[in-house]
């Protein structure tokens, strides 16, 4: 995505005004803007926008509502709304937003369209950085962001496992980094669960490796669910379960979107990024309830339902990231309505035992605006997941304790990482908010990089 950072002299101040400083403002502003200002019943309430005019009919200023300092909750994305209202043209902060970086990404990030089947044209308004803000920084996030969203906006018949592998190998070569895909029958001796969840579908199941960076740097690994549409298998979801089952490759866009930011910051790790990317599709030759299979790491699995495919993809390939001890293992996945159930579709769970690590997610994910939630990785839960035939099910009964029991199932394949982090996100924005179009969103992501810079920088 094009920047949306010029430097201009000329450029249009945007004032941010709250209910109480309202008052303030409008005493300084000229006598005919006050009258505008009034005549047009502006109450700086938050979200709140009018453009001022100049004597000769330009635009001379914006105002612009925000949150008092001391409400209850403040959106520091609001500024985000901003680019779908202004007028075209370059556009300066002419004081202080309440996070002069989160408004210019959110500016950023309120610039996305998604357009690839229909004209949408881009808001043509740029801004000035706000001084002491990395503008570098600032479009790297944002390019990231784009990149998932685009991901997941696409519809499955144009975004499957094979065009999903294409968009990473994209990625792999824009920075150097080495590509190799396990695909089809190739998989099932050594990836025998990503191979049962996507056997069905006439896409082949695939499993994408990235590398890249210094083999000397620490190793981090991102492992993102790849299930480019879950029709829930044999145990069919309603056809309103289905409606946006695109987005179940969100982890894998997401994880895409990360790996994106660090390749680019050129962080000091060694990096590696797997994705089982399947279809969970319905054919005669489906996954069925009750079918076991013995995973890469020997783990036997009992089918409890075929809708719960993610936690089986991923196990696979968490198993083979596990085998090479990487300093830090991060899974990201669409994985359980019962996270958002939870804690709806705006802030994700995440599981870890490594109490830095938890504090340092909680502490990133504040300061970049990208919400998560510690959950517990409950160890009394850890026996529902016992199986009369198998080691464990991928779906116990009962129906408790969703979010965890998943974390708990994937927790079974992981022994010999330093640190793992589990996140199960949403990767949607249900109705459009400041900075967050609805559609296809990047969650966590952020976070997740910020920690990796505070780090591995």
């Amino acid at each position: 995505m094009p920047s949306v950072f010029e430097t201009s002299p000329t450029a249009i101040p945007i004032t941010f005004v709250t209910k109480s400083s309202w008052d303030q403002v409008a005493e300084g502003l000229p006598a005919a803007q006050r009258q505008f200002a009034t005549a047009s019943a502006f109450t700086a309430k938050p979200g709140g926008y009018l453009a001022l005019p100049a004597p000769d009919g330009a635009i001379a200023q914006v105002l612009f509502g925000l949150e008092d300092e001391g409400a209850k909750s403040r959106d520091l994305f609001r500024p985000g709304a901003l680019p779908g209202l202004l007028p075209p043209g370059v556009y300066r902060f002419a004081n202080a937003p309440h996070d002069a970086r989160l408004a210019a990404l959110a500016f950023a990030l309120g610039s996305y369209r998604f357009a690839r089947y229909r004209k949408a044209d881009r808001p043509d308004v740029r801004l000035v950085p706000p001084d002491g803000v990395d503008a570098t920084q600032i479009n790297r996030m944002a390019d990231a962001a784009m990149l998932a969203r685009d991901l997941i906006n696409t519809p499955a018949n144009d975004m499957g496992p094979e065009e999903l592998a294409a968009a990473a190998q994209d990625l792999a070569a824009g920075f150097g980094a080495s590509f190799a895909c396990t695909i089809g029958d190739d998989l099932k001796t050594n990836f025998p669960l990503i191979h049962a969840v996507g056997m069905a579908s006439d896409r082949a199941p695939r499993l994408i490796d990235i590398g890249w960076g210094d083999p000397a740097h620490p190793k981090v690994t991102l492992v993102g669910k790849g299930v480019c549409f879950d029709t829930g298998g044999l145990d069919l979801k309603p056809s309103s379960g289905m409606l946006i089952m695109k987005k179940d490759m969100g982890g894998a866009a997401n994880v895409l979107a990360l790996a994106r930011m660090v390749m680019d910051a050129k962080l000091k790790v060694r990096l590696r990024v797997l994705i089982p990317a399947v279809e969970n599709a319905v054919a005669g030759n489906a996954f069925r309830p009750l079918d076991i299979f013995t995973s890469r790491k020997g783990i036997t699995v009992e089918i409890g339902n075929t809708d719960a495919e993610g936690r089986l993809v991923l196990a696979d390939a968490l198993a083979l990231a596990d085998e090479e001890k990487p300093d830090l293992l991060i899974d990201l996945g669409t994985l359980t309505g019962a996270a958002r159930v939870a804690l709806g579709p705006d802030l994700p769970p995440f599981y870890t035992n490594d109490e830095t690590l938890a504090a340092d997610v909680a502490r990133c994910a504040v300061k970049e605006n990208d919400p998560l939630w510690r959950m517990p990785l409950w160890p009394p839960y850890d026996a529902w997941l016992d199986s009369k035939t198998a080691t464990i099910t991928n779906a116990p009964s009962g129906g408790f304790a969703g979010s965890i029991i998943c974390a708990l199932f994937l927790q079974r394949f992981v022994e010999q990482a330093g640190s793992w982090l589990h996140v199960d996100i949403y990767g949607w924005t249900p109705s459009a908010k400041p900075a967050r179009p609805e559609g296809g969103e990047c969650q966590a992501a952020r976070a997740i990089y910020a920690l990796l810079s505070e780090r591995y920088a």
